[in-house]
């Protein structure tokens, strides 16, 4: 598991890292963010850890700021020397809180709780071989997602297939972009009908308007205010905007 420390008080920080990497060898602490300032520029920067250790009262104000900018998913683990803010906690993905200083016990229970959430369920074994041969051979012969839209144009049906489509674009109708440069209108009510049924690994929801493949993309440029903007290769040349909150998960969408 990928893990950061949201603490200001530097020996602290380190102090608590030595003791997660000692109780829990399988966490590796990626950072040690010391301000609210820090940790904005971090989750506008970087994909979303499996695990936060946060203290509450930062140099520059409460960590729940945070909460407020990026909708974080992931565990957290309140750390703190407060206990009236426990309640607050537990209202944005906290699932233990921790009064300073704390015991080897304590934050080894609340680790194990993190595992519990994060590991997957164990698939269910099948009776037998036959089961499992006939369970691979369902699966293999069911497409999971949309292969090809059958576009109507000049009284003909045309096959445009999914691995051939740069991006989907609404402007109050539907239109596909092919890798070409090609425009088709995709009689579709809405772009979330559309996003349900392509492969989330391949097409990302970029924003309102726009779903991108992943190969359509020349490159992306970070602001200072952690929105992204795409730009996606010739002959599109298209621009889309990712916001801050969603900025995050694109990247380690993006990075994997």
């Amino acid at each position: 598991m990928n893990a950061i420390i949201i603490e200001d008080e530097s020996l602290i920080a380190r102090q608590l890292s030595a003791k997660i990497t000692a109780l829990a060898p399988d966490i590796k602490v990626l950072e040690l963010i010391p301000s609210l300032k820090v940790a904005r520029r971090w989750f506008g920067e970087n994909a979303e850890p499996d695990l936060i250790f946060m203290d509450i009262q930062l140099s520059d104000g409460v960590s729940f700021e945070i909460f407020e900018t990026f909708q974080l998913s992931c565990p957290v683990i309140f750390i703190t020397a407060f206990d009236e803010y426990a309640i607050r906690a537990f209202k944005v993905n906290g699932i233990d809180y921790l009064l300073k200083p704390v015991e080897d016990a304590d934050l080894l229970k609340a680790i194990d709780k993190c595992r519990k959430l994060i590991k997957p369920a164990e698939p269910v074994a099948p009776n037998n071989w036959n089961d499992l041969l006939q369970s691979l051979a369902q699966q293999a012969s069911k497409p999971l997602y949309k292969e090809k839209f059958v576009i109507q144009q000049r009284n003909q049906w045309i096959p445009v297939y999914t691995k051939d489509i740069a991006c989907i674009y609404r402007e109050n109708i539907n239109y596909i972009y092919t890798f070409d440069g090609t425009k088709y209108i995709l009689d579709t009510s809405t772009l979330d009908e559309i996003e349900e049924i392509l492969d989330p690994r391949i097409f990302y929801r970029a924003n309102r308007q726009c779903i991108v493949h992943v190969d359509a993309i020349q490159s992306v440029k970070p602001h200072e205010n952690s929105k992204l903007t795409l730009y996606l290769k010739a002959p599109l040349k298209m621009e889309q905007d990712i916001s801050r909150e969603k900025a995050p998960v694109f990247k380690k969408w993006f990075d994997r």
